[in-house]
């Protein structure tokens, strides 16, 4: 990958992350990517393919994160599986899910970036199945999880935290 590409995948998604898809013109992602117009359009067909392909990498790295966790001898799934979220949600400064922010800002607007937002939830859905969680529990673990990721967007991060582990510990006690 080009280190100009890598640069504005980089850079957007952090603008992306703080001031959410549409408040970020095309101007302002050159400039702050340091890169030209004409690079951004060598490397992407529109501003919508350079969104896709940041939910992409995005996903990429959180499921990385999770399926690292799902390894641990140390705790049980769900467990594991909360304490790598709530590392990712502080690593990414609890600013919400860039996923929902995407499919709100162009639910009736670009099909592809609704219908990828969509995949990726359903993805977290499975994972948890496939770790041995029954639907119903991999259902509420999602829930939980979209519930901490909104709330931390307001509350202190720590308190986010000690309520999702005792959610967490409630729901699956024995393990």
């Amino acid at each position: 990958m080009s280190k100009k590409r890598e640069q504005l995948l980089q850079r957007s998604e952090l603008l992306f992350s703080h001031q959410g898809f549409h408040a970020v013109g095309l101007k302002q992602l050159i400039k702050e990517a340091d890169v030209s117009l004409m690079t951004l359009y060598n490397h992407f067909d529109s501003k919508e393919s350079l969104i896709l392909e940041i939910l992409k990498r995005r996903e990429k790295r959180y499921f990385e994160s999770l399926n690292m966790a799902s390894r641990s001898d140390d705790l049980s799934i769900p467990h594991a599986f909360t304490e790598a979220h709530l590392k990712w949600t502080a690593a990414n400064k609890a600013n919400g899910c860039m996923f929902l922010r995407a499919k709100e800002e162009y639910n009736s607007i670009n099909d592809e970036v609704v219908a990828f937002v969509e995949q990726h939830k359903t993805h977290l859905f499975q994972l948890f199945h496939k770790h041995g969680l029954t639907k119903r529990e991999s259902l509420r673990l999602v829930l939980l999880f979209e519930g901490a990721t909104s709330s931390a967007e307001v509350f202190a991060l720590n308190e986010v935290a000690e309520e999702l582990r005792y959610s967490v510990q409630a729901l699956f006690p024995n393990s």
